[in-house]
């Protein structure tokens, strides 16, 4: 018989035995056709059962019919226990889902490498330095003629691509009017091909691209933007559209699936590196340099000369630094060059959450391991339960092989279930993830399939989670000894101690996951409620471009305009909003002394705008409407502690001094309080405001093409009043369009983006770790009062107090509780030491953050303990003597 015929039969069930029965008895009715008599043709022919089974060994596969009726047997039990079942199935749903979701996050961002040409020979050059402080820096910052010079010295070896960091920017295809918003990158001229890149429509750029700054006005746009912004249209190939000032023209469409070099970025438009404004420009660091390697190139002395000649320009470009600290100089210079993996791309976002993401894994792992510990125990008290009917298959001929067969496959049902509803909870979690990732003005774009990289680990998840929570109760259901089991005489602590042993581990990881949430979540309060020095309640900024250059005065009439708008309060001038991400910094000279080493913030804004957000005027005055820049200047209290120490700022001079040596001589006209400038992490750092007006050195007023408006409303919600002002400055003067609008307090949010994912994720995470923990320990206490109620009854009929009886039955289980608290605190300190980046102002010894998860903890497992302590007060010892 051919093996796919066996493998047939064992599915064939009834009609299978039916067919063998049927050849037994027509050999019994030929016996008779032939004279013999029917009994000794029974007789010689031997036990039918026999038979039968020697017949289905030879016509299927046994072991394959044995996992068959093992499935089947392990699908009764579990609708005979339907509502046990159900709540294990929910339990492992949850955390393999996590995992999935988690993994799905994960690879999208760290480990999914980019749809180029092997992948594995990309990589990103960076510098590295150690500050005074003995903190390492990293920057993959790099200015174009630096890269020149580096990609000469490559030669043959690797071959250095440019690319810029993506932004954001206006673009029209039209009149300005209809300006809609896309993401942009800057990228040589030669990436795609060295990508192996094929359009999709059209061209891609070639190195001709790149022989002469601003002489290739081209632009490809990705295969996403050109399906959801023109449908794939192939006419799009020739169109035009306008970024500022400049004119483009689309040339090609980059292939499907490509969408930039950022993982979280999906660029929309790719332009040439040439025509950024920074190629010319030695101290503009502005992007990335990557470098595709041969494979047969020995790595360090390739780094080594990168180095040399990066460091050779640096030392060049650093001869223009005059009055620039002599130790901020040796600084600068001892940076290292460094060559980095870059096969899943190179981004921003992958820095700022590499950390967190594997904090987040290990997290949603260990309420895996929760979970499973839970079912474990569960299977278990289950195996316990059917100790008679195991020492039974073992008494007729069961093998050890059989009786692990038979639980595991029943492990299996659950685990299938449960990876079916992980997999749909990682279908719709992990989108909801990646939006918690970025503000909502600025989202991130991950490409999150659900391919057969997932697929892979959820079947693998799937398996550990089997034969983790299979194992156990397996090993233990085949080590049943027939004998004394049927004769009642199995030892029952030999299955509570696993029982106890696995409720220390749910105990332990439990303490750890709050313990760590703990954590974040005080992390995140810390930083939420932390002082800015300014009211950011009822504030929008409105972004503002001109599309010429314009006079101060007509910005200012445009600010007059929106005063007089309803539900206005106020409105000032700046040339950013406080922690916007805009910055800018120099070093600061007092009379005629060398600078320190500390750097000093400055933003221009016009009068008002402290009264705007409500930062105190100290001392002296605000700007006036004739002040310009330079001249006139406003200074925080840190600034007049680092620079002029106990003196009166008010009236001293001091000089900005710039990277190529210019000099600008300003004079204190006011001291404000300390105000939040860049992030709220940072300390409180020197600030100086300047007037919005410039002058040039003839003190002729300066035209302005950008600014920001910072606008106080008198309602509850500022949003309310965006689209009004953004119909407003155009119809205050025409030209004028604004680029963003924001509220200051979602910028404001915008800095612990990354401490509110920790903070809820791990809250969640926490909650359902001690829910499982707390599901777990019920049901260890509730088996133990059942299994021993017969010794529960004998020690009330000698006079046992209810007291001592309830401590008996929650001291053991209690005991492992504390052991496995205080090896998840262990756990607690040194995962806190792998994450204190991530921490701020918490220190994990502080007793509020030891107390909330240790009395956490114990207040769950008290009352997850109550209801069985009841039962076994409320035991009967006369009934329950006679039922023994």
């Amino acid at each position: 018989m051919s093996w796919v015929s066996r493998v047939v039969n064992v599915f064939r069930g009834d009609r299978l035995n039916r067919e063998i029965d049927e050849e037994l008895q027509s050999h019994l009715e030929e016996a008779r056709e032939a004279g013999r008599d029917p009994a000794e043709a029974r007789d010689a022919l031997g036990s039918r059962l026999r038979l039968r089974e020697a017949s289905r060994d030879v016509r299927l596969v046994a072991w394959l019919d044995s996992l068959r009726a093992d499935a089947v047997f392990g699908w009764r039990q579990l609708l005979k226990r339907k509502l046990t079942s159900a709540v294990a199935i929910l339990s492992l749903a949850l955390g393999i889902g996590a995992c999935t979701s988690a993994f799905r996050l994960i690879d999208a961002l760290l480990l999914r490498p980019l749809p180029v040409s092997d992948p594995g020979q990309l990589y990103a050059l960076a510098r590295q330095v150690v500050d005074f402080d003995g903190k390492l820096h990293s920057s993959g910052d790099w200015a174009y003629p630096d890269f020149e010079l580096m990609r000469k010295a490559a030669g043959g070896q690797a071959e250095l691509i440019a690319v810029s960091y993506a932004d954001r920017t206006d673009l029209t295809f039209g009149s300005d009017e209809e300006m809609e918003k896309a993401y942009r990158q800057y990228v040589s001229g030669y990436m795609f091909s060295s990508f192996g890149l094929r359009p999709a429509a059209g061209r891609l750029f070639t190195a001709a691209d790149d022989a002469k700054p601003a002489a290739a006005p081209y632009a490809v746009i990705s295969y996403n933007y050109w399906a959801s912004r023109f449908g794939r249209d192939p006419r799009v190939v020739g169109r035009t559209f306008r970024i500022g000032d400049k004119l483009y023209q689309i040339v090609g469409v980059a292939p499907d699936g490509f969408t930039g070099t950022e993982p979280g970025t999906m660029i929309d438009i790719f332009l040439p590196v040439m025509m950024h404004p920074g190629v010319l420009h030695s101290d503009w660091e502005w992007m990335r340099t990557l470098a595709r390697i041969k494979p047969e190139t020995a790595m360090e002395p390739l780094r080594a000369r990168l180095d040399a000649t990066s460091r050779a320009f640096e030392e060049e470009r650093a001869k223009g630094f005059s009055g620039m600290p002599k130790e901020e100089i040796e600084l600068f210079l001892r940076q290292k060059l460094v060559i980095q993996k870059a096969g899943a791309g190179a981004s921003d976002l992958q820095d700022n959450f590499r950390v967190s993401l594997a904090v987040l894994g290990a997290l949603v792992a260990l309420v895996l391991l929760i979970a499973c510990a839970n079912v474990a125990n569960l299977m278990t008290a289950q195996a316990e339960a059917r100790a008679r009917e195991m020492a039974l298959r073992v008494s007729i001929g069961a093998g050890r092989r059989r009786l692990i067969q038979l639980v595991l496959v029943e492990s299996s049902w659950m685990a299938l279930f449960a990876a079916a509803l992980g997999a749909a909870f990682a279908w719709w979690s992990a989108p909801l993830a990646v939006g918690m990732l970025s503000p909502p003005e600025d989202p991130t774009r991950l490409f999150l399939p659900m391919d057969g990289r997932v697929l892979s680990f959820g079947l693998v998840l799937t398996v550990v989670v089997m034969l983790l929570m299979g194992c156990a109760p397996a090993l233990r259901a085949s080590a049943v000894r027939p004998a004394s089991t049927l004769k009642g005489g199995e030892n029952p602590r030999s299955r509570r101690r696993l029982m106890h042993a696995l409720i220390a581990v749910q105990a332990a990881f439990c303490f750890l996951v709050l313990f760590v949430s703990g954590l974040f979540v005080a992390t995140f309060q810390h930083l939420s409620h932390q002082p800015t020095g300014f009211s950011a309640t009822g504030v929008l900024t409105l972004e503002t471009v001109a599309s010429q250059p314009q006079l101060p005065a007509i910005w200012d009439q445009v600010t007059e305009h929106l005063r007089q708008v309803p539900g206005v309060e106020s409105v000032s001038l700046a040339s950013a909003a406080l922690m916007s991400g805009s910055s800018w910094n120099n070093f600061i000279s007092v009379n005629g002394a060398p600078p320190n080493s500390i750097l000093a913030y400055m933003l221009s804004a016009s009068p008002g705008w402290l009264d705007t957000l409500k930062i105190p005027l100290l001392e002296g005055r605000d700007f006036l409407a004739t002040d310009a820049y330079p001249g006139a200047a406003i200074v925080n209290q840190t600034f007049a502690r680092t620079y002029f120490g106990s003196q009166d700022p008010v009236g001293k001079p001091f000089v900005v001094i710039f990277g190529q040596g210019q000099q600008l001589k300003f004079q204190v006209v006011g001291l404000v309080g300390d105000v939040t400038y860049r992030d709220a992490r940072e300390p409180i750092l020197p600030q100086t405001y300047f007037p919005f007006h410039q002058i040039d050195a003839r003190g002729a007023l300066q035209p302005l093409a950008h600014g920001t408006f910072i606008v106080r409303t008198s309602g509850a919600n500022p949003m309310a009043l965006a689209s009004l002002l953004r119909r407003e400055v155009p119809r205050a003067r025409p030209g004028f369009r604004v680029s963003n609008i924001r509220t200051q307090t979602s910028i404001n949010e915008s800095h612990t983006v990354r401490e509110r994912l920790l903070a809820r994720l791990g809250l969640f995470f926490g909650l359902v770790a001690l829910l499982l923990a707390a599901v777990g320990l019920f049901g260890m206490l509730d088996y133990s009062v059942i299994q021993r109620r017969k010794e529960i009854g004998i020690r009330m009929a000698i006079g046992a107090q209810p007291g001592d009886i309830a401590w008996r039955v929650i001291a053991s289980v209690l005991t492992m509780v504390v052991a496995g608290a205080g090896v998840g605190l262990a756990l607690g300190f040194a995962v806190a030491r792998y994450v204190q980046s991530l921490l701020y102002q918490v220190k994990p010894t502080d007793l509020a953050m030891l107390a909330a998860p240790t009395v956490t903890i114990f207040a769950a497992a008290i009352l997850a303990a109550l209801p069985p302590v009841l039962r076994a007060v409320k035991i009967d010892p006369a009934q329950t003597l006679r039922s023994e």
